[in-house]
């Protein structure tokens, strides 16, 4: 059964986006060539936050690519440069993603925060704003 992964992190300023980028490629590029990974979206939001999903054949193979690589540095630095971070995961009969606003919900109601070393107070809170498509 498909394992859908979604991810949401909002950077704390705009001098940490060119790392950013250059760990989101490394990290997508990766996940290409990973075994067991379907397929992958980004989306940039607003107010420097972005979201990932990803459809993997089973957990084993996204947790195989998640501590492995350019994905493990990503998240290593993340801690220090987000002040919101949030993760969920689920399985589903298909490999088909869902909208951004289906994830959302996801992410509201089985989501868990992420560890970030300065969390803003909407992280303290629990709150993940709507993605802004």
């Amino acid at each position: 059964m498909p394992l859908i992964a979604v991810t949401r992190l909002r950077l704390r300023s705009l001098r940490h986006l060119p790392g950013f980028l250059w760990l989101t490629f490394r990290s997508r590029t990766q996940a290409r060539r990973a075994p067991g990974h379907l397929e992958t979206r980004l989306l940039k939001d607003a107010k420097l936050a972005f979201w990932t999903m990803s459809a993997w054949e089973n957990e084993l193979a996204m947790r195989a690519y998640m501590v492995s690589g350019a994905h493990r540095t990503a998240m290593q630095w993340l801690k220090h440069v987000c002040d919101e971070a949030a993760i969920v995961h689920w399985l589903q009969e298909s490999a088909e993603l869902p909208d951004w606003l289906a994830a959302h919900r996801r992410m509201v109601a089985e989501g868990r925060p992420s560890n970030v070393r300065h969390p803003s107070s909407a992280h303290l809170a629990g709150v993940i704003a709507e993605p802004q498509l």
